[in-house]
């Protein structure tokens, strides 16, 4: 009697329990896989984070260097996190126009003032990646898939996709797409009855979030919701569940604007009313937009590419490679969707259809205002010509839009996979894994390329600066900051990651007003005494130096406030070694003999004053 009436409660709590561990070993598998893989495209930068630089993007990784400085500044000195005076003296820089990335900069700050900004860079750009994947497998298994293979395929092809991989030379913002699948799920939430308050305010809080961090990659995330919801709401196996949930959606985001608007308020004003904010952007759309062949191309940065199968050149450069998917993935994708849809049910050929309305609608964008073939522009208009006079997406690059053509395709493989894993029999599987390694295998990640960067002066590194400058004072190196040639932002950054006094610098990389007709540009208009060093140092010229350069010197030393600047022994762009003694020679003729300090070269500047005509 007792055996036959013992409880069952101790066998399914086994059963339970063990289920609970393989979820857990799954979820630590996939991570870990995630991790590696970051830290092997990463780990060019890993073997040397205060040596090497980004290759392909040396001014972007010096830009969020400063900005992780500057984050401790904040931390240290208190600030406006959106508005920034250190760059571009006298005018400042608005950072809310900027990529910012103020979560991290301030999430950050402690790592950055113990090991500085270069290992704070490579650590959240290792993260960005790492996480990315992980957090697609966690969203496609709680919602579309219940093989954890099949997530965990879907969500490793979301975190390393070509784009993303392309967007590891530099940028921090675009690298964390782990935004895209947070945002998915708490809009998925808000359908749930009874609680339209408190996901409508999660919602805004991660909103609110993801703005500090990928203002872009938040309106993308946003639009492409906006387009899935409405595809699936109109189909008519789904519509009914559409109207009954719109309520509690409508008042759930209502909710959301309300706490996003709030958190966001001051950001907002700053990005579109602030002082040197701008319209458009810095950069020519036409340009940034993706070639219709690199769809079907592959990407540098990848087994293909190491094979010579890519087509770099049909990017508009090594950063913006965001489609780039071969064509053996388009293929298996075709054969997918089609293989999905005769063995689904209504309901899930609504899904279908709006995941794939979806990819054609970013895949329309992200070609432009022109479609453009084997990178020849054809006359043919596209819907972007339109919507590039709409605000916000004035500001953006059509090519970026392929990020979100790179999540359909991995929903996709998801869905595909697991089908293939419930339902295929043996000779099928052993087919579709054969065209799954056929399409995923070239597109397997390599390392980004790192280049050599100059090590600090230890006129910076040991604060002999502060005996030239007081602090908040402008001081540059030579020459003064740009894209190409971003060594003085990145020792200001060293310098605001100690938390310590600081220097201003004129110019700098970011973007920033002044760009024709009204539009931004990246940087600050050239002054003559600017354009007239940069071209010693990019160029080689030695101009000649006359009364007439040296008044236009005093004026433009006087407009920056600037009272000194100084020349490393080694000065290293984006193309290498810049002219050093061209470099010095002209500005020897300016402001006369330099003072050896350290391991540089010193000249000081009394605003109004130097430099003084010979003789004179």
């Amino acid at each position: 009697m007792t055996v036959a009436t013992a409880p069952a409660d101790p066998p399914v709590a086994r059963a339970d329990a063990s289920r609970g561990r393989r979820a857990w070993a799954a979820h630590l598998l996939v991570a870990s896989t995630a991790l590696l893989l970051a830290l092997w495209v990463t780990g060019g930068l890993w073997a040397s984070p205060t040596t090497r630089t980004i290759a392909a993007n040396p001014g972007d990784q010096a830009f969020f260097e400063g900005l992780l400085g500057y984050g401790v500044h904040l931390l240290r000195h208190g600030g406006d996190p959106f508005f920034t005076d250190l760059l571009n003296a006298p005018l400042g820089v608005n950072l809310a126009a900027n990529t910012s990335i103020t979560a991290y900069i301030l999430l950050f700050a402690p790592l950055t003032m113990l090991a500085g900004p270069q290992v704070s860079y490579v650590t959240i750009l290792t993260l960005n990646l790492a996480c990315s994947a992980f957090a697609w497998y966690l969203f496609l298994h709680r919602h579309l898939v219940r093989h954890r293979a099949a997530a965990a395929l879907g969500g490793l092809f979301c975190g390393f996709a070509p784009g993303l991989v392309s967007h590891a030379n530099g940028h921090l913002n675009w690298t964390a797409g782990w935004i895209a699948p947070l945002l998915l799920w708490r809009v998925l939430t808000l359908r749930e009855p009874g609680r339209w308050l408190r996901n409508g305010a999660i919602l805004g809080a991660v909103v609110a979030l993801c703005f500090s961090i990928a203002a872009e990659g938040l309106f993308f995330t946003a639009l492409a919701s906006g387009v899935f919801i409405g595809a699936w709401a109109a189909a008519p196996a789904t519509r009914a569940q559409a109207r009954a949930a719109a309520p509690t959606v409508l008042a759930a985001l209502g909710v959301t604007a309300a706490v996003a608007g709030a958190l966001l308020a001051y950001p907002l004003y700053m990005h579109f009313a602030g002082p040197q904010t701008f319209s458009g952007t810095g950069f020519d759309q036409r340009e940034f937009s993706e070639d219709a062949a690199a769809y079907l191309a592959y990407p540098s940065r990848s087994v293909a590419g190491w094979a010579g199968l890519d087509r770099a050149d049909l990017a508009s450069n090594p950063t913006e490679q965001a489609s780039f998917f071969g064509l053996p993935l388009i293929v298996l994708a075709g054969f997918a969707t089609v293989t999905l849809w005769r063995h689904a049910d209504a309901g899930r050929r609504a899904t279908l259809r709006a995941l794939l309305i979806v990819g054609a609608v970013f895949t329309v964008l992200s070609w432009g205002p022109r479609l453009r073939v084997l990178d020849d522009e054809t006359h043919l208009p596209l819907p972007y010509a339109t919507l590039a006079r709409l605000p916000l997406f004035d500001s953006a690059l059509p090519t970026r839009y392929a990020l979100v053509v790179a999540g359909v395709l991995g929903i996709l493989l998801a869905l595909a996979a697991e089908w293939v894993l419930s339902t295929a029999g043996p000779r099928s599987r052993a087919a579709w894994a054969a065209a799954f390694t056929f399409a995923l295998l070239p597109l397997l990640p390599l390392p980004v390329l790192t280049a050599e960067r100059a090590p600090e002066p230890r006129f910076i590194a040991d604060g002999t600066w502060r005996e030239y400058v007081p602090d908040g004072g402008v001081l540059s190196a030579l020459p003064f900051a740009t894209n190409p040639g971003p060594d003085a932002q990145r020792w200001q950054a060293y310098t605001l990651a100690r938390g310590g006094p600081v220097f201003r610098i004129p110019g700098g990389y970011f973007l920033g007003p002044g760009g024709p007709d009204g539009k931004g540009q990246i940087g600050t208009p050239l002054l003559p005494t600017d354009v007239l060093l940069q071209q010693a140092a990019h160029y080689g010229y030695l101009p000649p130096i006359t009364d007439a350069e040296r008044e236009q010197a005093r004026r433009d030393f006087a407009y920056w406030n600037l009272q000194a600047v100084f020349l490393a022994d080694r000065v290293i762009g984006s193309q290498g070694l810049l002219f050093h003694t061209t470099l010095e020679q002209t500005t020897t003729a300016l402001l006369g003999p330099p003072e050896r300090v350290d391991d540089v070269l010193v000249w000081r500047i009394r605003p109004g004053v130097d430099p003084v005509t010979p003789g004179g």
